[in-house]
C-alpha cells in the first residue's frame, strides 16, 4: 500500500495534519540545515515509493525531492508555498529570528508574533483552540530544530524554473486568506507544472489545521488507486 508522507512547515509539527484522515501517514520532521541534505535524508529513510504532501517549507522540500527522485513519488500535494528563491527581506527576517533564538526568545513567542500571517482572520477570532495548537506546534519543534529550519530556509533556491520538468501528478492547494503565500504564488506553480490541478480553500497559511475536512477529501482523492487530479 502506498503511504502518505506529510511534511509540515517551519515551526510547525505533525499536528498540522491531525484530523486530515491519514492517521497512518509518515510525518518526518524538517531537521536538516539545507534542502539538499533534507532531501537526501528523506530518500534514505522513506519507503521505496510514497505519496508526498507538503505545506510551506515542507512543500519546498517536497518539490525538491520530487524533482530529484520522481520515481519515488506516486503523487504530490503542495500547499501554502512559494517556488521562488527567497528575497533579501525574507533572509533578513530569518536572520533576526536566529538572533532572537540565540538571545533566548522561545519559538512560541516568535510564532505568536506572526499569528495574523498564519491563520485566517476569522479563525484567529473564533477558534482559540486552533490558536493554541498553532503555538503548541512551536513548543513541539523547539529552539534547536527551529534554528536548523532557518538554515534550511536560507539554502532554498528557485524551483519555479524547474517545475516544467516535474513528471509526477501534482495538486496545488491555495488558501484564499493565506497572507504569507497568497493565491498568485500557487497559480504560478500550477501553471508551470504540466497537468497540475489547482484547488482553493477558504483558509489561511495553515490550511490543514484550519480545514482538515477539506484536506482529508483532497488527500483521499490523491490516495491509493487514484491520482491527485
Amino acid at each position: 500500500m502506498t503511504r502518505w508522507v506529510l511534511l509540515a512547515g517551519m515551526n510547525c509539527s505533525e499536528d498540522l495534519w491531525s484530523g486530515c484522515g491519514v492517521d497512518d501517514a509518515l510525518t518526518p520532521p524538517l531537521d536538516r540545515e539545507s534542502v539538499d541534505e533534507q532531501v537526501g535524508h528523506l530518500l534514505r529513510t522513506l519507503p521505496p515509493r510514497f505519496l508526498l504532501g507538503g505545506s510551506s517549507l515542507g512543500a519546498v522540500v517536497a518539490t525538491a525531492l520530487a524533482l530529484r527522485a520522481p520515481e519515488r513519488v506516486a503523487g504530490l500535494l503542495l500547499t501554502a508555498t512559494n517556488a521562488r528563491a527567497p528575497t533579501d527581506g525574507q533572509r533578513r527576517g530569518w536572520g533576526e529570528w536566529r538572533r532572537r533564538l540565540d538571545a533566548g526568545v522561545p519559538p512560541r513567542v516568535l510564532q505568536e508574533e506572526i499569528l495574523p500571517l498564519l491563520l485566517a482572520p476569522s479563525t484567529a477570532v473564533a477558534r482559540p483552540d486552533l490558536v493554541e495548537r498553532t503555538l503548541a506546534m512551536a513548543d513541539a519543534v523547539g529552539a534547536a530544530v527551529l534554528r536548523r529550519q532557518l538554515a534550511l530556509q536560507d539554502s532554498r533556491q528557485d524551483l519555479l524554473g524547474r517545475l516544467p520538468t516535474l513528471t509526477v501528478p501534482v495538486r496545488v492547494v491555495s488558501g484564499i486568506h493565506d497572507a504569507l503565500c497568497p493565491p498568485e504564488f500557487h497559480t504560478a506553480i500550477a501553471a508551470a507544472v504540466p497537468g497540475a490541478e489547482l484547488t482553493t480553500t477558504a483558509t489561511g497559511h495553515l490550511g490543514p489545521l484550519e480545514d482538515p475536512r477539506a484536506f482529508a477529501a483532497l488527500l483521499h482523492q490523491a490516495g491509493p488507486g487514484s491520482t491527485p487530479r
